[in-house]
């Protein structure tokens, strides 16, 4: 369930269910998802958007697994296992007392925190490939190849958009795409809406621009270390430290980018 689609009016019907007669044009009893998901897995994504007044409700489902439907005094239990998702900093919500406290505490038993998709370089290539496999079922196209310099697009633009804008871009490109290699149709930076900060404004760590010029290295050479024609020589490094940094950044040579 996505609890920023809804209007706070229906979100509690939704999740808790409401007896007939609860409001008007509650012309029968509705299950809600608690009911529905006993005994399995519940996903509430954009957690961060629950009403403040919606908390307590689902902090006793948590708690005691119980509820009651709207309209009606009868406690039902149900046993469930909640998986929640927010692109909010909840900590700062419960901070400035836009989240209770004790629901973030509960909800946080086992915390997966995904970077920005701009901190996440090798992913994006992968990603890309995916997209273009998918898109070209959908679309009934023929791209079989990511040039080398498209990769390169995609890598040094900050994603402010994340995976969703990285999808938009691939099958914009597929669309105006001529033959089986993928192009873009447009400068990536012509994309951002005027209120947003250009791309050279996204100050990156030193881990981030090292991390992105041993990718770009490693392409130049095909993902060749040694030798006179290596990325080691090309960076002035010793193929063992050039091993070393590759580790530390989780670089490894992906799957050829023919799709």
């Amino acid at each position: 369930m996505d609890c920023a689609s809804l209007p706070a009016s229906l979100i509690e019907s939704e999740l808790f269910g409401h007896a007939k007669g609860a409001f008007t044009n509650a012309l029968e009893t509705r299950v809600g998802r608690f009911e529905l998901a006993n005994g399995a897995t519940i996903f509430l994504d954009e957690i961060g958007e629950l009403p403040l007044d919606l908390q307590p409700k689902l902090l006793r489902v948590l708690q005691d697994g119980e509820f009651e439907k709207v309209g009606s005094s009868k406690t039902q239990n149900t046993d469930v296992r909640v998986i929640a998702a927010t692109n909010r900093d909840l900590e700062a919500d419960v901070k400035n007392k836009k989240f209770r406290m004790d629901l973030w505490y509960r909800l946080n038993v086992f915390a997966i925190t995904v970077p920005p998709l701009r901190e996440r370089g090798r992913d994006i290539e992968l990603i890309a490939g995916h997209m273009v496999k998918f898109l070209s079922r959908k679309l009934g196209k023929e791209i079989k190849t990511i040039p080398a310099q498209v990769i390169d697009q995609l890598l040094s633009y900050p994603w402010p958009g994340n995976v969703r804008e990285l999808e938009n871009v691939i099958e914009r490109g597929m669309i105006n795409s001529r033959g089986d290699m993928l192009q873009l149709d447009e400068s990536l930076d012509k994309q951002q809406p005027p209120d947003r900060p250009a791309p050279d404004k996204h100050i990156q760590s030193l881990r981030e621009v090292e991390k992105k010029h041993i990718l770009r290295a490693l392409r130049k050479c095909n993902w060749q270390i040694h030798g006179k024609n290596g990325t080691a020589a090309l960076l002035d490094i010793n193929p063992s430290t050039l091993r070393g940094r590759m580790r530390k950044h989780g670089i490894r040579r992906p799957p050829l980018s023919t799709v």
